[in-house]
């Protein structure tokens, strides 16, 4: 194995601004702020990113497709970076939307760096809608993106496709806080609890979060709360998405930058970097879920999640009982459990879910998340020398996933990341159910949630099978409060129904019985 090629993580940074919007730092600010802290981290000056020959910057959010908020915005932010570092990268590539995307990259780049293509990657992200927002209703905008017109689009990474169909997002399920609720519904009543019970696990199963994160001094929310006080209501805690309160639904509105230096081995070794800095990545694999959620087998698994679990874990030459520390993607309570059983974990395994504090709680810096769980993983596997850790990260509806498994120890086989077509083309052949998307008459609830806005209901999503068992998807208009209040009250999932189309026939309505 060539100390040439061996990718390894020398350093992580990550920063976190809480201060005044007006006197917010840019995104590229943002994103220097944690290069800095990633060379620092590395024993190395802030002179070494400007020798980098490899960038992989995660995108804002922002530049998701169909994203609604128009902000201040670079043509091109790996190379508006590039500048600011006085860095001239021959690789400079800018990912597609999604929670994936920070493993994804680090998956990519150690790939590169194994084949000889880079020899120093820094791969980076930052969101802003903390301050970005306020800032816009005040009318400022970022002085260092001045500069940014004449350069041209970015190279592009990763899947670029629309997160849904046109058909879901019409009956809205075009947004996290509408479609992981179905998936949350959809395990509550597989699993036969009620929903008190289901309620209370929430609770159980994100407090320990909110512990990780009042000890991160990083976190969005350095604040411990009760199960209780998690899923109890209030005015400060109101319904989202059924059923998820406030306080357990990731949080994008923040000012967060992460990112990480790899070289390789040998290249760490010419720029004195000390050996207890480095952190090696095992095992590695990406892959996506059936695209569109209504297309899925079911709404309470991940074969995607699954299978590059066990393919990361394969490629280490391990098993889960070997991990010492895990960060799964947390956006919300079903991603983790989903993500658990995908592994094979108890929901009470007491080696716990985060290192950093989950995305509600640490914060869920649009598709860079991922990076600060690496970043803290890192520091986590310095403090206890040869112990393992699996970071994963979700993108769009359970949709494309990312795994990685960490160590201070050095490998002992050469790195191949195995082409992701391989397990795509087994997900692929997975059978799916028959949709119809203009469904008339009787239907059963498959899966559903009821969404709120600060005045109260605004409508309930459907997924349910007509009478040929095809799956189709409606809407309960938000006027329909007796309907609505019952589906939180009591389980909806198996209750049956007519479907029919609206008076402009946009869109599937469905009246319970």
């Amino acid at each position: 194995m060539s100390d040439e090629t061996t990718p390894v993580l020398i350093g992580g940074g990550q920063f976190t601004w809480r201060g005044d919007p007006g006197a917010s730092p840019s995104p590229t600010q943002l994103l220097k702020f944690a290069a800095e802290r990633a060379a620092a981290d590395a024993g190395l000056g802030a002179d070494v990113l400007a020798r980098i020959d490899g960038l992989a910057m995660i995108s804002f959010a922002i530049d998701a497709q169909g994203e609604r908020r128009v902000m201040p915005h670079s043509t091109n932010p790996p190379a508006t970076l590039a500048r600011r570092l006085g860095a001239r990268p021959d690789w400079s590539v800018y990912t597609r939307a999604g929670g994936n995307s920070s493993q994804y990259a680090i998956n990519v780049a150690a790939q590169r760096i194994s084949e000889g293509r880079n020899r120093q990657v820094l791969v980076i992200g930052a969101e802003f809608m903390g301050s970005g927002v306020k800032r816009l209703t005040r009318g400022l905008g970022f002085e260092d993106w001045d500069d940014a017109e004449d350069l041209p689009p970015p190279e592009w990474i990763g899947d670029g496709r629309p997160g849904v169909s046109a058909y879901e997002a019409v009956h809205g399920m075009d947004r996290p806080i509408n479609i992981y609720p179905l998936f949350e519904n959809a395990l509550r009543a597989r699993d036969g609890r009620s929903i008190p019970d289901h309620q209370r696990r929430l609770g159980e199963l994100f407090a320990p979060f909110t512990r990780v994160a009042a000890a991160n001094p990083e976190a969005w929310f350095p604040i411990e709360r009760s199960a209780e006080e998690l899923v109890t209501v209030t005015p400060a805690n109101r319904m989202i998405g059924f059923p998820y309160p406030k306080f357990v639904n990731a949080i994008m509105d923040v000012d967060q930058s992460a990112g990480v230096l790899i070289t390789s081995l040998a290249r760490a070794r010419e720029l004195g970097v000390a050996e207890d800095r480095m952190v090696f990545l095992h095992g590695c694999a990406d892959a996506n879920d059936i695209w569109n959620p209504i297309d899925r087998q079911d709404f309470h698994s991940s074969p995607a999640m699954r299978l590059t679990g066990e393919r990361a874990l394969g490629m280490a030459g391990l098993s889960v009982s070997d991990i010492a520390a895990f960060d799964l993607y947390s956006c919300f309570p079903s991603a983790v459990q989903v993500g658990a059983e995908s592994l094979g974990l108890a929901l009470d395994d007491p080696r716990g879910f985060t290192v950093t504090g989950g995305l509600p709680y640490a914060g869920g810096p649009g598709n860079n998340y991922a990076m600060h769980g690496v970043v803290v993983m890192m520091q986590r596997l310095r403090a206890q020398p040869g112990s393992f850790g699996l970071c994963t990260a979700n993108g769009w509806y359970l949709t494309k996933q990312s795994t990685g498994v960490y160590s201070t120890r050095r490998p002992s086989a050469p790195f191949r990341r195995e082409d992701p077509a391989v397990l795509q083309a087994q997900i692929d052949a997975l059978p799916r159910p028959a949709v119809i998307e203009r469904p008339s008459g009787r239907g059963r609830v498959e899966t559903y949630t009821v969404i709120h806005d600060r005045d109260g209901f605004r409508m309930g999503i459907i997924v349910a099978r007509d009478m040929a068992d095809r799956r189709f998807a409606a809407i309960i208009p938000g006027t329909e409060t007796e309907a609505l209040a019952s589906l939180e009250a009591r389980e909806g999932i198996g209750r049956s129904g007519t479907v029919a189309r609206s008076e402009d026939d946009r869109r599937n309505l469905f009246t319970l019985d």
